[in-house]
This record gives structure tokens, sequence and C-alpha cells, in this order.
């Protein structure tokens, strides 16, 4: 394999100079992978974006919507029983609380 046609391949995979960029790899690494395997998709794929999108498409197989039905449904009774407890305290506040009516002055003591 020779550097020309490493540097083809490499223009081909841009995602590659973002792993010389951050200091996880080497150009050096990359032509000696590149030496060894050649343009082997298997070699390749830890370092394009092929295994992002695989990672999203394992996440979508995972999703359960039963599972999620059944969070909804917890939410909902939650916010049922808050809705009730404030509910109650709010009729209990204006039960318990009475006008404040001014007596008159000629009145002592329950008179």
């Amino acid at each position: 394999m020779s550097k020309e046609q490493f540097k083809e391949f490499v223009k081909s995979k841009p995602e590659l100079a973002t792993y010389v960029a951050n200091n996880e790899m080497t150009w050096q690494k990359f032509y000696e992978l590149y030496d060894l395997y050649g343009e082997d998709e298997s070699v390749w794929s830890k370092y394009t974006n092929q295994p992002k999108t695989k990672k999203i498409s394992d996440y979508m197989e995972k999703f359960d919507p039963d599972s999620l039905q059944k969070h909804i449904e917890n939410a909902q009774k939650a916010l049922d029983i808050f809705s009730e407890l404030a509910t109650k305290t709010t009729e209990n506040i204006n039960n318990n609380i009475k006008p404040n009516i001014a007596r008159p002055l000629s009145k002592f003591f329950g008179d």
C-alpha cells in the first residue's frame, strides 16, 4: 500500500482527522492499520460514523412502548393525587377562615 493510496483513502474518510485532532490516534497508527488491513470496513467502522447510527438504531430496537405507557400512567396518578390534595387544602383553608367582623363598641364579653 502506498502513501498516495492512503492519502486518497483519508480524503474519503474525513472523520479520521477528528481522532488525530483529539489526540486519540495518530496518522502513523492509521497508516499502519491501512497497511495491514487495507480498506476493510470492519476495521474502519470503529472510526467512521457508522457505529453512531447503529447506536441510535439499537436504542430504537430496545424502546418499549408499554413501559412508556406505564410511566405516563404513574405520572398521571401522581398529578391526580397532588391535585386532590391541593383542592382539599384550599377547601380547608376556606372553611376555617372566618370573616373578621368588627364588634360594636357597646358589646363586651359576648353581651
